[in-house]
């Protein structure tokens, strides 16, 4: 039987899938949902839910003594484009919630986490084309070094305390379920809710910017596959490079074109363009593919297609 999870960040645009897949795979008892705010019907009937705040020790240590907790994913985090206007309520956050199940782990109140990192952990001296696993990290935003500055203490507890952490550096993610949170890559979610609603989207990001992408069905595949995969096989303590296909927006606009041909793009680059100048364009993810088996079933043009159907039907 599965020992209970906690998601921290229940409600956010990965949180909330997340929540759902582990709740269908392990039964919703076996699965509490937080986060700082309520989130939508589905996510709050489905399951237990608590209001947390994830900087607040107490609180989780509170949660994870009444509910027996074993496993905890953190998923709150303040994302790149949101982490520029704020930056010290992005540190705070992002650090400290960390901290807390690192320490709550440390000391065996918990057995095992999952932590995302990102492709933002990259900066503008990393080599661009299929992006190694160990590499030149110098990030240029917030968020970028609030990641790359996880992925260090996640190591360093590893190796220091034991501590079972997990972890996958995402790329940018695509979800009809899910409004985006403030990053960087939400133009490519933006753009199929503006084709079917407007017929037109206006991007933010230059029309040859690519960048690796994902979309979510294989970002959830790829996090359950990691936390299922046995202990001996996990080489990676830092974080595990993820990928799946990388494009531009000219080229995600003309995968549109196919299902609405007098779809109109235009483009007018802002803050967000600097952001994408300095990560990588392609990932190399041998080592989750050695380590763990990671293989993404969607490219463009499936995701384009399951985009547009399901949020059609919306």
């Amino acid at each position: 039987m599965q020992k209970p999870i906690l998601i921290l960040g229940a409600c956010g645009q990965i949180g909330t899938e997340l929540t759902m897949e582990l709740r269908s795979k392990y039964g919703a008892d076996s699965v509490v949902a937080s986060d700082i705010r309520e989130g939508g019907e589905a996510l709050m009937a489905s399951g237990p839910f608590e209001l947390l705040d994830a900087t607040n020790y107490d609180a989780i240590e509170d949660v994870v003594m009444h509910y027996e907790i074993d496993e905890v994913y953190l998923m709150a985090a303040m994302l790149s484009a949101t982490a520029e206007k704020f930056p010290m309520r992005a540190w705070n956050l992002n650090m400290n919630s960390l901290f807390n199940v690192l320490n709550l782990a440390k000391d065996r109140k918990i057995s095992k986490i999952f932590w995302p990192s990102s492709i933002a952990v990259f900066g503008p001296s990393t080599p661009k084309e299929n992006t190694p696993q160990n590499t030149i990290m110098e990030p240029s935003t917030v968020y970028g070094i609030s990641k790359q500055s996880g992925e260090r203490w996640c190591e360093y507890y590893f190796n220091k305390f034991g501590v079972d952490v997990r972890s996958v550096r995402y790329p940018g993610l695509i979800s009809w379920k899910t409004m985006p949170g403030g990053g960087t890559t939400d133009y490519a979610v933006e753009i199929y809710h503006q084709a079917l609603e407007n017929g037109r989207y206006k991007c933010f990001l230059k029309e040859d910017t690519q960048l690796p992408m994902m979309y979510m069905d294989d970002a959830i595949r790829a996090t359950l596959n990691l936390m299922e995969a046995d202990v001996s096989t996990i080489r990676v303590r830092s974080s595990y490079n993820l990928g799946s296909m990388s494009f531009t927006p000219q080229e995600i606009a003309k995968t549109i074109k196919a299902h609405i041909p007098d779809f109109q793009m235009e483009y007018q680059p802002d803050f967000r363009q600097q952001i994408a100048d300095s990560w990588p364009s392609s990932i190399d993810d041998s080592y989750a593919k050695k380590d763990w088996g990671w293989e993404p079933k969607y490219d463009l043009k499936s995701t384009t297609s399951e985009m547009l159907k399901n949020l059609g039907g919306k």
